[in-house]
């Protein structure tokens, strides 16, 4: 079981307004069903995901949620680039 803790509540809020705004500027760009479903993969074999709220605990997010945005990306670098990320 992952016993890891979150970043706090502040940094967490602070990180999800960012990747929003981005998200929300850009158009609201999402993934392929494809690579929606390969992060999600990533996410599940990554010691940093804790499983039974499907949250990572290095920056927080609802993988879920995070994973179908086409502008975020893994905090831990895990992810393919898509279009238009660094």
């Amino acid at each position: 079981m992952n016993d890891k803790i979150y970043p706090s509540i502040f940094k967490m809020i602070k990180t999800f307004s960012k990747e929003l705004g981005t998200y929300i500027a850009k158009g609201s760009p999402n993934v392929t069903e494809e690579d929606y479903k390969e992060r999600l993969e990533t996410c599940l074999s990554c010691p940093s995901l804790k499983r039974n709220v499907m949250r990572c605990t290095t920056c927080g997010c609802k993988v879920e949620h995070k994973a179908k945005w086409k502008t975020t990306m893994c905090p831990e670098d895990k992810w393919k680039p898509q279009d238009g990320q660094k």
